[in-house]
């Protein structure tokens, strides 16, 4: 029957032979390793006693969650013990040198001298915070330094923390709180 196929034995074999060989098949693709995500340290702000800067301490607080990634300011909600108080007096701003950690204290005094001399309040919010982060002033400097402050004059509404002042911070709060640099404590005051 092969014959009349015109087909030959030995070509018959080799069909047979290749039909019942196993199909190679590539080895599959190894996982793709997981992708390693930093978890950010969350800090709890109080703004019960910021007065009628609230929605500036918002504000500020919304700057830096937009711009860093290792570290989140929220408002604390009840019941829950803040690391950042925030309080409106009749003062010059100040706060607590940080970097503060998760458990620790810090106070942001939102100082009304300020604002009444027509200092714009995201910007000195979004500066305090700077603060409570680690980072000292940077006197004098341009407006397009958040943390120069009241140098930078009572027309800088600039509430955004430029390069460095966001790369200090993530240095701050890298490795998800693994890398501890010490909070200095101090007290800053921001008048000019």
């Amino acid at each position: 029957m092969l014959r009349k196929l015109g087909i030959g034995v030995m070509a018959a074999a080799a069909i047979v032979t290749l039909s019942s060989a196993p199909v190679a098949t590539a080895a599959p693709a190894p996982a793709p390793a997981p992708e390693r995500t930093a978890v950010a340290t969350t800090l709890y702000y109080d703004d019960s006693q910021a007065g009628e800067f609230k929605g500036a301490v918002a504000a500020g607080a919304e700057q830096w969650n937009s711009t860093v990634q290792n570290v989140k300011l929220a408002k604390a909600p009840a019941g829950t013990r803040a690391e950042i108080t925030v309080i409106a007096d009749d003062g010059w701003p100040r706060a607590t040198l940080g970097p503060v950690r998760p458990g620790g204290r810090a106070t942001v005094w939102f100082g009304r001298q300020a604002v009444n001399e027509g200092y714009d309040t995201t910007r000195i919010a979004a500066h305090e915070l700077g603060h409570s982060l680690g980072l000292p002033d940077m006197k004098p400097g341009p407006c397009s330094s958040l943390m120069s402050g009241s140098t930078a004059g009572v027309s800088c509404t600039n509430p955004v923390p430029n390069a460095t002042e966001r790369a200090q911070v993530e240095a701050n709060y890298g490795g998800g709180f693994a890398s501890l640099v010490p909070m200095d404590g101090r007290i800053v005051v921001d008048a000019p």
